[in-house]
C-alpha cells in the first residue's frame, strides 16, 4: 500500500474487506469504523458490556475520492467485517470535526459514534475535500 498524500494510512484489513463493495477501481483513500444506537445510553452500555450490541448498527465507511461510502457490517466483528452498501453520499460531504474518546458524526442522516483511533482518518478525508475549518 502506499502512502496517501493525506500521510494518514487506512487499515488494510478493512480497505481489503470494504473494496469489493464499492464500484471496480475505487481507491480507497479513508475507511473507519461507526456505530449508530438508539441513544448514547445504548452505545455506552454496549461499550462497557456488550449487552445492548443486538441493538445497535455497525458501520465501516470507504471514503474515495469520488464518494463516501456507508457500508453494513456484522454486529459480531463491531463493523470490521462490512457485508453490503447502505449508503453513499457526495464526496464534499464534512463528516468531522471530531474530538474526545468517541466522537458523534452523522452518516447518513443517522448519529454514529466513532472511537479516537478512527479520528485520523475523518479528519484526512475532511482535508482532503477542503471541508476543514
Amino acid at each position: 500500500m502506499t502512502v496517501q498524500p493525506s500521510g494518514v494510512e487506512p487499515r488494510p484489513d478493512l480497505v481489503d474487506r470494504s473494496a469489493p463493495l464499492l464500484p471496480a477501481g475505487s481507491e480507497i483513500r479513508q475507511v473507519f469504523i461507526g456505530q449508530a444506537a438508539p441513544s448514547f445510553l445504548f452505545f455506552l452500555i454496549t461499550y462497557l458490556t456488550g449487552l445492548t450490541m443486538f441493538w445497535n448498527k455497525y458501520r465501516c465507511v470507504a471514503v474515495t475520492p469520488d464518494a463516501i461510502y456507508v457500508l453494513e457490517s456484522s454486529k459480531l466483528s463491531g463493523g470490521a467485517k462490512p457485508q453490503h452498501l447502505l449508503g453513499t453520499m457526495p464526496r464534499d460531504t464534512r463528516v468531522g470535526p471530531v474530538s474526545g474518546r468517541w466522537a458523534q458524526v452523522t452518516l447518513l442522516g443517522e448519529r454514529h459514534w466513532v472511537h479516537r483511533r478512527f479520528h485520523d482518518q475523518i479528519a484526512a478525508a475532511d482535508r482532503e475535500a477542503g471541508v476543514t475549518g
